[in-house]
């Protein structure tokens, strides 16, 4: 098992990242990308009862009434903000347990690579074996690295700039109001006047962080 140097604190807000083994392509379609997003949203929680998998074979009314009483139970994690690409996941993350981000990661990483190799009829490891975790020390590098995350599917040149509010995969319709939200924006947006202003810090930076020069250490170890 590889060994973390620097420890994961409970209450400390973390950027979370990993890639695939070889950096291969892992979210191939929209059902493997709903499949992501869905499992890591289960696993927010408290020790679920159910495993996702068999979670998602029971009738839809018996799905809905465990995820009301998942819901009701304390969480492990916040997550401030997201964003998954066709070979690697970014979170913004707080534990809330001294395992919590662990815990969160391990299971998601797990389930989704159950899900995935059963697909795709394939063995062996999906993700790297340690996902990395860079803890946030200041505002500033909070709020960067949350643009740093929602522009990712920009600045890898997966789509367009003026598409980056319609990508379904990352946080950041959430943040703009245009999507339903489950995480904890506001510790973002407490420090702009508005999402719109959230929204132009975002895309006032779109080139630079094409080249990653200058906000390059806050965000990687």
């Amino acid at each position: 098992m590889p060994y973390r140097k620097t420890p994961i604190v409970k209450d400390e807000i973390y950027h979370v990242f990993n890639r695939s083994i070889a950096k291969q392509p892992i979210f191939l379609n929209v059902r493997d990308y709903q499949r992501a997003f869905e499992v890591f949203k289960f696993y927010q929680y408290s020790r679920p009862l159910l495993r996702y998998s068999f979670f998602n074979r029971l009738p839809k009314a018996q799905r809905e009434q465990f995820l009301k009483q998942l819901e009701s139970t304390n969480k492990i994690v916040e997550i401030i903000c997201f964003c998954i690409m066709p070979n690697h996941f970014h979170f913004l993350i707080r534990g809330l347990t001294e395992t919590g981000i662990k815990e969160f990661i391990s299971n998601f990483q797990n389930s989704y690579a159950k899900y995935f190799n059963i697909k795709n009829d394939r063995t062996g490891s999906l993700f790297q074996p340690m996902f990395k975790a860079v803890r946030i020390e200041s505002d500033e590098q909070l709020i960067h690295v949350s643009r740093y995350i929602h522009l990712n599917p920009v600045t890898s040149y997966l789509i367009e700039t003026r598409d980056l509010n319609e990508y379904p995969w990352s946080s950041y319709a959430q943040y703009l109001g245009n999507a339903k939200s489950f995480i904890k924006k506001d510790i973002i947006l407490n420090f702009f006047k508005s999402p719109e202003d959230y929204e132009k810090f975002v895309l006032d930076q779109v080139e630079c962080q094409r080249e990653l020069d200058k906000i390059k250490h806050l965000l990687l170890e």
